[in-house]
C-alpha cells in the first residue's frame, strides 16, 4: 500500500470549505498512486472554538454528512482515507476520525487523551476500546494527536495487530519534541509504521508547526516536513516488516522481538486507576 498525508491549512467553522480542498487534495493523492490518504485531527471543522456552543454547529453524527460525501469520492475513485471531525452524539461532542472508503464508513476513533486547549477543553473524552480496520489487507490503528504523547494507546494497536498506526494532529509551538522524537520511538517500540500528520496555518493567534512525518518499523525515517508549509508526504507499506516483530541483527548473537520480549506481569503499577486532576478539569474524567 501507498499511503499520503497531507500538511495543509484549514478555516475555523468552514465545514464544507474545508471538504472542498479536502476532496482537491485526495483526488492528487489519487493521481500520485495513493492508496489511503491520512488528513490531520479537526480537518472538517477547525480546532480553535472558544466553547461548546460555538463548536456544537460544526459538528456531525458518525456517519454524517461529510462521510457520505467521503465514500462517493472514495467510490469514485478508489482508495481510503481518514480525516479529522467533531463528533456529535447526544450532548456531548468528541475530537474524532473517520475512516471512508469505497463503500461507507470503515471505522472510527475518538481521541482518549484530552490536553487543555482547543476544542479539547470542552470534548468528551473517547472511552475505547482501541480497535484496529483492515484497509486493503493493512491492518490500520487509529490515535490522535495528544494520543501520541502516551506509549500505552500505540503499544494497545500492536498488540490488537496493527501494521500502521496514523496520528493526524494538530501540533502547536511546544509541540516540536513530539514531533522529533515520539513518532519514530512509537513506530520503533512497536515495530509498525507511524505516520503523523499535521496541519499548517494559524487559527485565533494558534499557529502549527507542521513538521509531519511518516516512520518505517524500525523508527526510521520514511517521509518528512520539517516545515510548517504545505506538503504532501508519500511512503510505502510492506506489512511483511510490521509483522515481523523477531529482529535478527546477527543469529545467535543480536535478536530481539519488542513485542515478545515484554514483562507484562511488571507492569501493574501503569493500570493503577488515579484520582489526579487533568489540568483545567474535574477529578472526574468525563
Amino acid at each position: 500500500m501507498r499511503i499520503a498525508g497531507v500538511q495543509m491549512d484549514f478555516q475555523l467553522g468552514d465545514n464544507a470549505g474545508n471538504l472542498d480542498r479536502m476532496i482537491e487534495k485526495l483526488r492528487e493523492t489519487r493521481r500520485a498512486g495513493a492508496d489511503f490518504t491520512i488528513f490531520p485531527e479537526c480537518a472538517l471543522s477547525g480546532y480553535c472554538f472558544s466553547s461548546l456552543g460555538e463548536a456544537r454547529p460544526h459538528a456531525e453524527p458518525m456517519p454524517g454528512p461529510s462521510v457520505t460525501r467521503m465514500t462517493e469520492v472514495c467510490a469514485e475513485l478508489g482508495g481510503h482515507v481518514v480525516y479529522g471531525l467533531l463528533e456529535a452524539d447526544g450532548d456531548r461532542l468528541f475530537n474524532a476520525l473517520a475512516l471512508v472508503g469505497p463503500n461507507g464508513l470503515v471505522g472510527s476513533y475518538r481521541k482518549t487523551h484530552l490536553p487543555f486547549l482547543g476544542i479539547d477543553m470542552y470534548t468528551s473524552y473517547g472511552e475505547g476500546p482501541f480497535a484496529v480496520h483492515d484497509v486493503n489487507g493493512v491492518r490500520v490503528g487509529m490515535n490522535i494527536c495528544y494520543d501520541g504523547g502516551f506509549p500505552e494507546p500505540a503499544r494497545c494497536l500492536a498488540l490488537l495487530g496493527a501494521d500502521l498506526i496514523v496520528l493526524p494532529t494538530n501540533w502547536p509551538p511546544g509541540a516540536e519534541t513530539a514531533a522529533e522524537y515520539a513518532i519514530n520511538t512509537r513506530a520503533m517500540e512497536n515495530t509498525v509504521y507511524y505516520a503523523a500528520v499535521n496541519r499548517i496555518g494559524t487559527e485565533r493567534g494558534v499557529p502549527f508547526i507542521g513538521r509531519s512525518r511518516i516512520c518505517d518499523p524500525l523508527g526510521k525515517i520514511l517521509a518528512t516536513a520539517d516545515h510548517a508549509d504545505e506538503a504532501i508526504l508519500y511512503a510505502d507499506i510492506d506489512v511483511s516488516r510490521s509483522r515481523n516483530k523477531h529482529l535478527i541483527r546477527k543469529a545467535g548473537i543480536n535478536e530481539v522481538n519488542r513485542i515478545a520480549d515484554r514483562r507484562p506481569e511488571l507492569y501493574g503499577e501503569i493500570v493503577k486507576p488515579h484520582d489526579l486532576a487533568s489540568p483545567g478539569r474535574p477529578k472526574k474524567l468525563t
